[in-house]
């Protein structure tokens, strides 16, 4: 499974950078669909080769000459060493000034919400941009000394991510949108309506569209454009990154209809 992995992400252009390969099995999401009313994801993850990742599987040559350190709330759920592993990661990257991204990514089979809180709290504190979904902010939030009503807004949310250090912080609703507080400022984003396929991998693809254009240059307007485009893409397809777009594709999509013929 490794290998396919590896190969699959040279194909798309992915630089992988592999350190020599130990005895840990590669672990697995395994996604089930019963009906079409939903899908069920379980995780093979515990003892992996991924949950036994070490500051030294890294380095800090690798993350100093970074444009932007990408983590998730994945990671640490894994075991403690990829959880001080990833603690290690973003600390190193702020100290060498290097943008830190964190999408909160929280999986209840991985880790209880007592367990997953402060270390994403922590996380947070030391994120430049910070991705959410409602619950999520709330979950980070939740040991607040002022904690937010339950009927706080998303706008309500991404100001109070943010005054945890963030620059940025964007709550990802799916096809309620999305809003974001950039650099002071207060943005709302619509989802554009799609045929859902598959809904897993879109807050992958929303979070990889934003971070392109925002490596790009872009304005925060056309960094949430096309994280919404993204998304939209990516659940009209089975498969977590099958229906990730092209920029010629994304570039040309005007409607609905251009994703679903």
């Amino acid at each position: 499974m490794g290998d396919l992995i590896e190969r699959r992400l040279r194909t798309e252009g992915v630089h992988s950078r592999i350190a020599p390969r130990g005895h840990g099995f590669t672990g697995l999401m395994i996604c089930s669909r019963r009906t079409s009313a939903g899908v069920r994801v379980d995780y093979h993850r515990y003892g992996s080769a991924g949950s036994r990742l070490t500051a030294a599987d890294i380095g800090e040559d690798l993350i100093r000459q970074a444009g932007t350190l990408h983590v998730t709330g994945v990671t640490p759920a894994l075991s403690e060493t990829a959880r001080a592993t990833t603690l290690w990661a973003v600390r190193t990257a702020r100290a060498a000034g290097v943008t830190v991204s964190l999408d909160i990514n929280y999986r209840s089979k991985l880790w209880t919400r007592q367990q997953a809180a402060p270390v994403l709290r922590e996380l947070t504190s030391h994120s430049d941009i910070v991705f959410a979904g409602p619950d999520e902010a709330k979950l980070v939030l939740s040991g607040d000394e002022t904690p937010l009503a339950a009927s706080a807004s998303k706008n309500d949310l991404a100001r109070a991510l943010v005054a945890l250090g963030p620059r940025e912080a964007i709550i990802k609703d799916g096809a309620r949108g999305c809003v974001a507080v950039i650099e002071g400022l207060e943005y709302e984003q619509a989802a554009i309506p799609v045929e859902t396929t598959d809904p897993v991998g879109a807050g992958d693809a929303f979070v990889a569209g934003y971070l392109t254009e925002r490596l790009a240059g872009a304005d925060a307007t056309r960094r949430l454009t096309t994280a919404t485009r993204a998304g939209a893409y990516a659940v009209t397809v089975p498969g977590d990154c099958e229906g990730l777009p092209f920029r010629h594709e994304l570039d040309a999509f005007t409607t609905a209809d251009d994703v679903l013929r």
